[in-house]
């Protein structure tokens, strides 16, 4: 049997199944990450199928209804492109769920390559097109969707990476519609450590941005005078470094509240992994992008990738907004503040009552994606 809590990694006491039962359902009943987009209903007969922590019996229970939708996509696809398209992403989104938070048991490693599979067949539908992107990187390949507006021939484009848990496809689905509205085209991107990422996280893994920008560059189809760089959660962490990576092939960075400094510390991590902001098996998730295993590994490692310590804040960026939440308990505010104070001046969106990237009562994801961070890109990248 493979659980979800980690007895040796244990930092409180995580959600026991009906708590946590309860908590996804709650979640999908308010349309709250990580659960926009799932059907009440749905959600409550695929947990109402799972008795355990086991990470295969929850994998198997949502893999079971992404087949559904799957088959329903197949047989749809002769008849009726758009309802085909909804009926993938919603293969996509249950058996991404199953997958969920990182792919730590045989059964989450399937839910996650079945999830991958029926979003690729959502992409070849797509209205405009998804292009997937193969490039080549150190001998493997970065993978990654761009999608552009139409009736724009050559547009700016934002490459938008998301966190420790919203793949590349989540950026597709969350923020595509967005992007695409206000002009823009995106390319979306795993953070080193998650989705196909080729490497892991450590010191100098924003090379793998640097050469998606170089592929850019050789497109006709984009404005490559105009890019943009947007991170969120722990995706915020490359924009960061992004901004001073690439202060002159980059127009706009947004680090939507990335780690920095303090999140890497090991008393901030004591505290955060306990958070119930998150769901569940935040530690296995946190250490799988870095590649270890025990506690004492991973509060090792986090220091090297603080920005403070490398001295990189105090050089030259690109044009920055930050924005979170006053009240994370994920990533500590502290990094957007040290991010805000240090070398050239930056632009700030701050929720005092918000909490993780911001989001709170009257602030969803979205509506500060579309009334804040789109708005600010539109200007920057005009």
């Amino acid at each position: 049997m493979v659980c979800l809590n980690w007895a040796h990694a244990q930092i409180a006491v995580g959600r026991t199944w009906p708590e946590l039962q309860q908590a996804v359902q709650e979640r999908t009943n308010a349309q709250r990450y990580p659960m926009t987009g799932f059907d009440a209903k749905e959600v409550a007969e695929i947990l109402g199928r799972i008795r355990s922590l086991d990470r295969d019996e929850w994998a198997l229970s949502w893999i079971q209804n992404g087949e559904h939708h799957g088959r329903n996509a197949q047989a749809l696809e002769k008849t009726d492109a758009a309802k085909a398209r909804e009926a993938y992403l919603s293969a996509w989104r249950y058996h991404g769920f199953g997958a969920w938070p990182t792919q730590n048991s045989p059964e989450k490693k399937r839910a996650h390559a079945l999830a991958t599979q029926a979003f690729r067949s959502y992409a070849k539908l797509a209205d405009p097109p998804i292009e997937v992107l193969r490039i080549p990187f150190e001998g493997k390949e970065i993978v990654a969707y761009l999608q552009r507006p139409k009736g724009i021939a050559k547009p700016p484009v934002v490459m938008s990476v998301g966190g420790l848990d919203s793949y590349k496809e989540f950026v597709v689905e969350q923020f595509g519609p967005d992007y695409l509205k206000a002009g823009l085209a995106y390319v979306a991107l795993d953070m080193p450590g998650t989705g196909e990422a080729p490497i892991k996280i450590d010191v100098g893994a924003e090379r793998m941005y640097s050469k998606v920008i170089d592929a850019l560059h050789s497109r006709s189809d984009i404005d490559a005078s105009k890019i943009g760089f947007q991170g969120v959660s722990w995706g915020g962490h490359w924009a960061a470094r992004m901004a001073h990576a690439e202060p002159q092939r980059l127009k706009a960075v947004v680090n939507w509240a990335g780690p920095v400094h303090a999140y890497f510390q090991r008393e901030w991590q004591l505290k955060a992994l306990g958070t119930r902001e998150y769901l569940f098996d935040l530690f296995p998730a946190r250490a799988s992008v870095y590649g270890v295993e025990t506690l004492e590994d991973f509060l090792s490692y986090g220091p090297r990738m603080s920005l403070k310590d490398a001295a990189a804040l105090g050089k030259a960026s690109a044009p920055q907004l930050l924005v979170n939440g006053e009240r994370d308990t994920q990533v500590p505010i502290d990094d957007l503040y040290l991010v805000l104070k240090t070398g050239t001046p930056k632009e700030a969106w701050v929720n005092p009552e918000g909490g993780h990237i911001g989001r709170g009562k009257d602030w969803s994801d979205g509506r500060i994606f579309a009334e804040i961070v789109v708005p600010w890109f539109q200007r920057k990248l005009r």
